[in-house]
Order: structure tokens, then C-alpha cells, then sequence
């Protein structure tokens, strides 16, 4: 009889911890931005765009790492980009033109965002970058991001192939999603890193770089330095060249 208790209560304690756990599940689902049908729809279009690489329960495989736990805004990022999916195997994923409309990206989000906790969609109250500071926001990418896009946010190489990308044009939503998740070899700048404040202040720095484009003249790709000392030396030895080819002509 007291094994057979036993055996109850434990039948009865796994059952009532599989109801709170699959209860928590639920309400993750219905969530004020995603509800259970955007996770439906979301595991359908996952199983048939992503599951080749990712698995059929997104764990993995040799070929794409596993997406529990990445959380909304990698995939909000990296399908809203076109970068997902892979066009080809890589260095990185190739940025190219988004293949999903906004809701079939945010069903996708909601799917990998049921799968385990991670990175949330940023709120639109800190993607304003009219309400950030351009000036802190530039302190701030000079030293976090400048090493490895460029101080004028123009991209760079990196090694084996890779790079980070020039940042013009990037949404403000895309910026905040990248600092937050680390696509490619970026590191993540979680709020203990840099806080959704000053994010919104790098995110001011960089559309007020874009919207004042390049007022000393041609920027020769922002590149710094080399681009312009090259320039300088193929452009002034050409010079040269043409006015002493010009000199020998009118002597003769």
C-alpha cells in the first residue's frame, strides 16, 4: 500500500508540474504581440523554409545551429534582413531581398520565440533616434563598434572571408535587434553592456551621420586615411605623368 501511494503522489506531482509548465507554454503564446495562431502559422512556415538546416525542432544540425532560446529578435533580424534564408553556404549570411512579408516574419518570430526564452522585438519607444543624444551615441560607437565598422559606420573587412557590413540605410529596429542578439561574429551588447538608452543614443549617432551624407566632398566609400592617401598618390602621379608627357610634346 505504501509503494502504491507512492506511485500516486508521484504520478500526481508530474502531472500537475506538466500542467503549470504546458500553462506557461500558452500564455507565453498569447502574448500582446504574438498569439497561439502566429506560433501555428509560424511552425509551418518554419517546417517548410527552415527545418532543412535547422531540424524539424529547430535543435540543429551540422549544418545551422540550433535556434532555442535565440529568441524573437534573431529572427526578426536575420529573415527580416534577407538573410535568412541562406541563399548559400559561407563565409556569413549573405544580406539579400527579404523573401517574407512583415507578418510572415513576425509568425516565424513567434514560433522560435515559443521555443525558449530569449532577445524580444525592441519597443518603439527606443527606436526613436530623433530622442537620442548623436553625441554619446558617437562616443559609444567609436568604442564599441568603429573597430569593426569603420568610425563612419562603412563597413569592414574581417577575417576568413567575413565582414561586418556598412550600416547605411539599416532600420533603426534592425540596428537595436543586431546589438541585442550579435549576428555573424558582432558581439551581443545586452542591457548590462550598453542600456536600451544609450542604444537608442548609437541609433541617433548613426541616422545623423546617414542624413548628413558627406559635406567635404566626395567620401571615397568612408574608408579613412588609405582610400584617401591612394587616391591622393594615383591621382597626384597621374598628374605628373600627363603634364610631363604634355612637356615633351610641345619641346619636340
Amino acid at each position: 500500500m505504501a509503494v502504491l501511494a507512492l506511485l500516486l503522489m508521484a504520478l500526481l506531482v508530474t502531472g500537475g508540474l506538466y500542467a503549470v509548465a504546458n500553462g506557461a507554454n500558452e500564455a507565453k503564446a498569447e502574448t500582446p504581440t504574438y498569439t497561439a495562431e502566429d506560433v501555428t502559422e509560424g511552425e509551418k512556415l518554419f517546417i517548410s523554409n527552415c527545418a532543412s538546416c535547422h531540424g524539424m525542432d529547430a535543435s540543429g544540425t551540422e549544418n545551422a545551429p540550433s535556434l532555442i532560446g535565440v529568441g524573437a529578435a534573431s529572427v526578426d533580424f536575420q529573415v527580416g534582413t534577407g538573410r535568412m534564408p541562406m541563399q548559400m553556404q559561407g563565409p556569413q549570411a549573405q544580406q539579400k531581398p527579404v523573401q517574407f512579408n512583415d507578418e510572415q516574419t513576425a509568425q516565424l518570430a513567434a514560433y522560435v520565440a515559443s521555443l525558449g526564452a530569449g532577445p524580444t522585438v525592441p519597443d518603439s519607444e527606443y527606436l526613436d533616434a530623433s530622442a537620442g543624444d548623436p553625441a554619446e551615441g558617437g562616443e559609444l560607437f567609436r568604442v564599441n563598434c568603429a573597430m569593426c565598422h569603420n568610425a563612419a559606420a562603412a563597413g569592414g573587412a574581417l577575417t576568413r572571408g567575413k565582414f561586418a557590413p556598412s550600416l547605411d540605410g539599416v532600420s533603426e529596429k534592425h540596428i537595436y535587434e543586431a546589438m541585442i542578439t550579435g549576428p555573424q561574429n558582432m558581439p551581443v551588447f545586452n542591457d548590462a553592456n550598453i542600456s536600451p538608452e544609450d542604444k537608442q543614443n548609437i541609433i541617433s549617432f548613426l541616422k545623423n551621420i546617414e542624413a548628413n551624407g558627406s559635406p567635404g566632398g566626395a567620401q571615397l566609400g568612408s574608408l579613412g586615411p588609405v582610400s584617401e592617401g591612394l587616391f591622393v598618390w594615383t591621382a597626384g602621379l597621374g598628374m605628373i605623368i600627363a603634364f610631363t608627357i604634355w612637356l615633351t610634346s610641345r619641346s619636340s
